[in-house]
């Protein structure tokens, strides 16, 4: 997410660096979802430890409140800050809290149940999405004449909640990535070979739900194909991750993904405090390095594009961005700095 938010190439930016048009998918349009799926995947983890410490009942409720609720608050104190104005409104973390919410609710059920009511979401949200009427007919039609864009305009920008009727198939993904996760919590010997079948069945439901024309891929109306072709590649992805770090079959596995488990011990301070850095230092601090009084972050750019050119200057300050990024949550984890909520 640090790489696809601050690519810095113009006209030189790869196709898999930006979002796809309507109906088509990139490596950046996976990355929110993938998101939303990891965390779904930490909650057979998470309510594990929590009957281990003994909160069950009306205590794990509160806790799951609580927990949401403080997520969509430094959700909305980040979009505030980006926006230089009050907003109580969805964005990322906000989502992730609701959806999140919605998907630990239903944790300690059986598999097989958190199956079904991630498949009702999905079926009801399609049915949805292929049948509600709006002003301009039935259906999705387009990016902008569907039945989300009509609940969205006439119901919830009012409100200041626009986007909210997400969380119907963002829940579905959560849980989905629960359901991933189990095998493994649970240590089963058939992990591996339930990852790569739930995998494999997600990508392909998902791919030829969108292939044969039922619904299109949509990162922004969160239609069912990219939500389970999405958690299906995910899957796939946690069972390489597994294969390479965990099951011991590669010696070097481990190794070659330490660097990662920097920003995924801490990956709320990873996505909020660059975000922060951005807009607070990058954007709004005024320098005049570059002989003249610009902010920060355009001069930094400057700089290195007059350093090394106009496209391997962009890779210098981008990926230099993400590599701050990555020593600041490194310098974080030595000294025990994790932001939990």
């Amino acid at each position: 997410m640090l790489l696809v938010n601050n690519v810095s190439l113009g006209n030189s930016t790869p196709a898999q660096l930006v979002h796809a048009d309507f109906g088509g998918l990139t490596l950046t349009d996976l990355v929110f979802p993938w998101f939303l799926f990891c965390a779904g995947a930490a909650l057979p983890f998470s309510n594990a430890a929590m009957t281990r410490a003994g909160v069950t009942g009306a205590a794990r409720v509160r806790r799951l409140l609580t927990r949401a609720a403080l997520l969509y608050l430094v959700g909305a104190f980040l979009t505030s800050v980006t926006l230089h104005a009050f907003s109580l409104g969805l964005g990322v973390l906000q989502l992730i809290a609701l959806a999140t919410l919605g998907a630990s609710l239903l944790a300690p059920l059986r598999g097989r149940y958190q199956a079904g009511v991630a498949a009702a979401l999905l079926l009801a949200y399609a049915l949805f999405l292929n049948y509600a009427p709006h002003g301009a007919g039935t259906g999705l039609l387009d990016e902008t004449h569907n039945p989300v864009q009509a609940v969205n305009d006439a119901l919830l920008s009012p409100l200041g909640l626009r986007g909210l009727i997400s969380v119907v198939p963002t829940t579905a993904l959560v849980l989905l990535g629960a359901l991933a996760a189990r095998p493994l919590q649970q240590r089963s010997a058939r992990a591996p070979q339930m990852l790569l079948g739930l995998g494999a069945l997600l990508s392909v439901v998902g791919f030829g739900w969108a292939a044969l024309g039922g619904l299109p891929f949509s990162k922004a109306l969160w239609t069912p194909p990219y939500v389970l072709y999405s958690a299906g590649l995910a899957t796939l992805g946690i069972l390489a991750f597994w294969l390479l770090a965990d099951s011991g079959r590669v010696a070097w596995g481990p190794r070659l993904l330490a660097p990662l488990t920097i920003p995924g011990r801490n990956a709320l301070a990873g996505y909020v405090l660059p975000i922060l850095f951005k807009v607070w230092v990058l954007q709004e601090w005024t320098v005049t390095w570059a002989g003249q009084a610009q902010p920060m972050g355009t001069a930094l750019l400057r700089m290195a594009r007059g350093a090394f050119g106009a496209l391997a200057g962009g890779w210098v300050y981008t990926l230099g961005y993400v590599l701050a990024a990555w020593l600041g949550l490194a310098w974080m984890a030595r000294r025990g700095l994790i932001w939990k909520l």
